[in-house]
């Protein structure tokens, strides 16, 4: 497959692009601050759950200044439910760091945008491209999977990486990278899906190697993911006269920055220990279930009523509890606690 074929998904693409929230319509220039938002929150995510967060973010923070201004709590706490909060922590550093360095106006070149914070080789290149108009070489998932499809690569990943960057090159063109970028990524959204691709209606098909194969979904290959490993933990439900103690999770580490229930380590076994958050009779009352991208959790939920407020952390009202901006795993460990009907056994112990 020759650069030409730019000409065709291009065409394709020409035809009728996918309305996205952040993308410029009708001949206006993109806004970068938007392009780059919405890479940010579509890392390892889908187009779904990213509509709505992008769509309160937008709202609330409409320029990349008033970002880098905003309350690092208020911003976790919008950010809740989205998942990999690192990213958040780093969608505010670099929104200083813009700010404050770069006059609010985000630098052009992939070169440049790489020494910002949580910007790496993909988001480089698709702000570039498509903000900004430069030749690019833009290579997500599914440009992974058309180009590993098209060109019928063997290798699997992500062995296979530098060899689908390489084809990728040689297939963008120098004039509308930005476009040519979206309308590959719109077409392993869209058509060339992992399973079941519609490669009737595909702009590349006739340049398939993998469709004329007749192999299309055995691309692209990958080796056996090996099992996550498992760890259990223990949540603290301590409430008094209405309100629940949250605590914010150290900033560097896992889900760091966020409110979130006392939690004893995550490891092979969970038992109460000197986590606990005070000494009262703990009742177990449950617990959920939870996969992090490294490791499966299981957190049991053990709940307690307090003397008094005297615990270190942050006294939340139980009714406002969706307004703190809970990561998901502990969103449900604290439904499971408020649905729980067991009695507890005692107060103070």
């Amino acid at each position: 497959m020759s650069v030409d074929a730019s000409v065709e998904i291009l065409r394709w693409y020409d035809s009728g692009p996918r309305p996205l929230p952040w993308r410029a319509e009708g001949g206006e220039r993109p806004d970068p601050y938007r392009v780059w938002l919405s890479e940010i929150m579509l890392q390892q995510t889908t187009i779904a759950a990213v509509r709505p967060f992008f769509d309160k973010f937008h709202r609330r923070w409409p320029s990349v200044e008033a970002l880098a201004g905003a309350d690092e709590g208020e911003l976790m706490a919008a950010w809740a439910g989205l998942g990999y909060y690192a990213r958040a922590r780093n969608l505010h550093a670099c929104a200083r760091k813009v700010a404050t360095e770069h006059g609010g106006a985000f630098p052009e070149t992939e070169a440049e945008l790489l020494r910002l914070p949580g910007i790496g080789r993909y988001t480089a290149a698709a702000i570039a491209a498509i903000a900004f108009g430069k030749r690019a070489v833009v290579v997500d998932g599914n440009v992974e999977r058309v180009v590993s499809r098209l060109f019928a690569v063997d290798e699997p990943l992500p062995a296979a990486r530098a060899r689908l960057y390489s084809l990728t090159d040689r297939v963008t063109p120098a004039e509308r990278a930005g476009d040519f970028a979206q309308a590959m990524m719109d077409l392993g959204r869209t058509i060339c899906t992992p399973r079941r691709p519609r490669c009737g209606i595909c702009p590349l098909a006739e340049r398939c190697i993998a469709f004329e194969q007749g192999c299309q979904e055995s691309f692209p290959r990958k080796l056996p993911k090996p099992a996550k490993p498992h760890r259990e933990g223990l949540a603290y439900w301590l409430q008094h006269e209405g309100h629940v103690l949250l605590v914010r999770r150290p900033a560097r580490g896992l889900l760091g920055g966020m409110l979130a229930l006392p939690t004893g380590p995550w490891a092979d076994h969970a038992a109460l220990d000197e986590a606990a958050p005070a000494k009262v009779q703990w009742e177990e009352v449950g617990s959920v279930d939870h996969v992090f991208t490294h490791f499966s959790l299981r957190l049991r939920i053990v709940r307690g009523e307090a003397q008094d407020r005297t615990a270190a952390g942050i006294w939340w009202p139980v009714e406002s509890l969706g307004e703190a901006g809970l990561p998901t795993v502990f969103a449900k460990a604290a439904a499971r606690a408020r649905e729980a009907s067991l009695p507890l056994l005692g107060k103070a112990a």
